[in-house]
């Protein structure tokens, strides 16, 4: 790239969902404007506060509708009276927003309009009953196919993606691997205080999996709601520097990790995949993005992947390459995708396990990189070997259709 690119202070909020304890449906929870101002002053505390932001960036997919407020740039000020007067853009992408706040973000500090800034993601979504939720959710799709959906629209359409997938392999094999993809959600997530599952204490994951089984009378055939990420209220924000921002805010390299490839793709989202049984536009995203780090995939570390789906995570162990076509499930059956694998996924839960705020996932996973990247992720914390220091995180935003996939290295 065309200078240094770093990110730094990190912050999330509790992920808050049905998982959570404290959670209960009927009575009163933290609403949007919370969680923008806890987030974005958990990194301004770590950076030294307002003064030093020069841009703050905010990734969202519909508050418009779930919470009946638009213009969140709006809202940037009441983080701190300090960002007012400064700019402040917001962005969408479905749920890959929170990845282009992140682009954003990166994109101002190379084109040296700034050299700190706050980048932030936010979705609060559990204000609407479930099946109108699934219809709010479907705009991450072309919507006018929504009358030829499933009531649960993209369940319905990663379902699709799983059902074929179970005609290439086999449904007991893809079960295996979609079982073992499960587990190590609920494992990871137990790690971390922040996670919608952190508070489960299943004593047989596997047997619970085993239990829960797609009722296409129920749910959707090919898929039961343990193989669904969880709807989620949250906000993560992480400030993005150049060199000379990071001296400004007064923070070592050894507490950063630099940017060392990107890429951002869409497909046309008016047209089907073409073959339900590759996600074509991450495996783009992420080889353009391992070419610009000029690294290959066995130099990562860690991944975090967007797993709205198990089936989701399966096809992306093949895009990204760890398997050949119709061997993922088998990859991650094998235990490869564990924490103590040979490429440790979604170390904090992922989607699943962690939960998906639809706007704030992508900045979500950001931080967790930079949290394991710098030796800041407590419980949840794996090895990072001196010669694999790369992390990478995949943001998709509908299905496969808008994705951002970004290298980091260790500073």
């Amino acid at each position: 790239m065309r200078k240094k690119v770093y990110m730094t202070g990190g912050y999330n909020t509790v992920s808050m969902g049905t998982g959570r304890n404290e959670f209960h449906p009927k009575k009163p929870r933290p609403d949007l404007e919370h969680y923008i101002k806890e987030a974005g002053q958990g990194t301004l505390k770590q950076i030294g506060g307002a003064d030093n932001v020069d841009e703050t960036v905010i990734g969202n997919f519909m508050a418009a509708r779930f919470n009946k407020q638009a213009h969140l740039t709006g809202f940037a000020p009441i983080i701190d009276d300090g960002l007012q007067w400064k700019p402040a853009i917001s962005v969408e992408g479905a749920c890959g927003s929170g990845g282009l706040a992140l682009m954003s973000g990166i994109k101002s500090v190379l084109a040296e309009t700034a050299n700190v800034v706050l980048s932030l993601g936010v979705e609060v979504q559990n204000t609407v009953k479930a099946i109108y939720g699934a219809d709010i959710l479907a705009g991450a799709g072309w919507y006018k196919n929504r009358k030829n959906g499933h009531a649960y629209f993209f369940p319905g359409q990663f379902s699709n993606r799983a059902g074929a997938y179970y005609e290439k392999v086999g449904y007991d094999r893809a079960r295996a691997g979609m079982k073992r993809w499960f587990r190590n959600a609920m494992e990871n997530a137990r790690l971390d205080e922040t996670a919608q599952e952190h508070h489960n204490k299943t004593a047989d994951i596997d047997a619970l999996y085993d239990k829960i089984k797609p009722n296409g009378a129920a749910f959707v055939d090919n898929l039961s709601v343990l193989d669904c990420s969880k709807v989620s209220d949250a906000a993560s924000a992480i400030a993005i520097c150049s060199e000379e921002g990071l001296k400004r805010i007064g923070i070592d390299k050894k507490n950063a990790v630099e940017v060392v490839g990107f890429a951002q793709v869409v497909r046309n989202i008016t047209n089907d995949p073409t073959d339900l049984t590759e996600l074509e536009t991450i495996k783009k995203a992420a080889h353009m993005a391992l070419k610009d780090a000029g690294i290959t995939i066995d130099q990562l570390a860690t991944i975090e992947t967007h797993d709205c789906f198990s089936v989701a995570g399966i096809l992306t162990i093949e895009a990204l390459g760890f398997a050949s076509p119709g061997e993922g499930a088998d990859y991650v059956a094998a235990g490869n995708t564990a924490r103590d694998g040979a490429i440790p996924m979604n170390t904090t839960g992922g989607l699943i396990g962690w939960g998906h705020p639809t706007g704030a996932t992508g900045v979500h996973q950001a931080v967790t990189i930079w949290q394991q990247l710098t030796d800041k992720a407590g419980k949840a914390q794996i090895d990072i070997s001196d010669d694999r220091p790369y992390g990478m995180t995949i943001n998709m935003g509908g299905d496969d259709v808008t994705v951002i996939a970004i290298i980091y290295k260790r500073g």
